[in-house]
């Protein structure tokens, strides 16, 4: 079997040739922390089809809700700047079953809040756990893989597919019975995983961990003066002002009940699953990944303006949301695998600095959304998401000479 070196980060990468791996042919601690990833952004799914339901039993507004969302991605966002030195310090496996254990707890808390604002700070510790665990999940797949960085990449937004479909189902079933059900479902989930990460992630070396080098708190804020890394946060910043529009807002204007909810998202979820695996490789060896990347973002700019136009007609807004899917799986596909390329700095610091970037737009967009329809009207907050994506393809054109090398690179393999 040939050996080859791939350039990741600006680093060199020797092993057996990637083309020759199959991307299922992994180490069974890949399979754990897949799962483990599954059961987590399950999570994220379980919650959104029960978003009316917690309005009309907690007697909250709808902007209120949303501050489930905005809380958990504002905590994640900078919580992620702690992310590496955390690693660094715990290992992979210390660091996930962290992340993994306050999620479980703080969801079960969850399960019996009595009013929207103890709901809202549940939902912060819930992004504190998460950011733990997405952050290091990444790095621990690419590095346990024996199929190199670009199948690891696509095996990871695998599972984040898989679990943002099968949650939205799962939640609205769970979410028929009470809306207290799917955050007691999330903690069995995250038990579970967590007794399968202990089980199956190897032990870290203890000579390894001592002798490695402990990222510094500084290490992201130095990272982010990289224009490339720079950059494509600030593009995912944008791009996340759209998806999570569609997440967080579009529930309240389709009238439907949880299970319902649940179904819609479900076709959403599957779509992003399956181009995330199949589609988004494809479009990367054929126009690159930053090319591609702009093209996927122009066809999210014309969904949101459709549902902004149609946002009274409930079988186009599923449509819309169903077909967004597909533009998001490929989107979150090639900015990873451009985040992972972009700057010579370590895979975890990396992705702490991009997700830093990413969860501020990601917080940013639910409350915003909400407070644009109550104050105006429903359709206002997809125009305004369109918007904030086409400023991201705006500004990928302005920066494209800092992101070439990705696609020069992409060649190259």
């Amino acid at each position: 079997m040939s050996t080859n070196t791939q350039s990741v980060g600006g680093a060199k990468v020797s092993g057996v040739s990637l083309d020759k791996q199959s991307l299922f042919h992994q180490p069974i601690s890949v399979w754990a922390v897949f799962f483990a990833c599954i059961t987590a952004f399950m999570g994220m799914g379980l919650v959104n089809p029960v978003l009316p339901s917690i309005a009309e039993n907690l007697q909250a507004s709808p902007s209120e809700v949303t501050l489930l969302y905005t809380s958990y991605n504002a905590v994640m966002a900078f919580a992620m700047l702690i992310t590496s030195t955390v690693s660094s310090r715990l290992g992979n496996k210390g660091t996930l079953l962290t992340g993994v254990f306050i999620i479980a707890i703080v969801s079960a808390l969850g399960g019996f809040a009595d009013n929207i604002w103890t709901l809202v700070g549940l939902r912060a510790g819930w992004g504190l756990g998460n950011a733990l665990f997405v952050a290091t999940a990444l790095a621990a797949i690419v590095s346990l893989s024996s199929s190199g960085t670009a199948k690891a990449i696509i095996l990871y937004e695998a599972a984040v597919g898989l679990g943002i479909s099968i949650g939205p189902l799962l939640g609205g079933t769970l979410g028929s019975i009470s809306w207290r059900s799917p955050f007691l479902g999330v903690s069995t989930l995250m038990i579970l995983a967590f007794m399968i990460l202990l089980v199956l992630m190897p032990k870290p070396n203890v000579q390894t961990v001592v002798k490695k080098k402990r990222t510094p708190l500084s290490a992201p804020f130095k990272a982010m003066k990289h224009r490339s890394l720079l950059v494509l946060g600030i593009v995912a910043a944008l791009y996340n002002i759209g998806f999570f529009t569609i997440m967080a807002y579009a529930p309240f204007v389709l009238g439907l009940h949880p299970k319902g909810l649940g179904y819609v998202f479900l076709g959403w979820g599957t779509l992003l699953a399956i181009t995330s695996v199949f589609m988004a490789p494809k479009l990367e060896k054929t126009f690159g990944t930053v090319k591609s990347m702009a093209i996927m973002l122009f066809l999210f700019v014309a969904d949101l303006v459709i549902m902004g136009l149609f946002t009274s007609t409930q079988w186009v807004i599923i449509s819309a949301i169903v077909f967004a899917g597909a533009i998001l799986g490929n989107t979150n596909t090639l900015i990873t695998t451009a985040v992972m390329e972009a700057a010579p700095v370590e895979r975890s610091t990396a992705s702490a600095a991009y997700s830093f970037l990413r969860f501020l737009g990601a917080a940013i967009s639910p409350y915003m959304a909400a407070k644009l329809a109550e104050i105006y009207n429903p359709h206002l907050p997809f125009y305004v998401a369109a918007g904030f994506v086409f400023l991201s393809i705006v500004f990928i054109g302005w920066n494209y000479k800092h992101l070439a090398h990705v696609d020069r690179m992409d060649t190259a393999h």
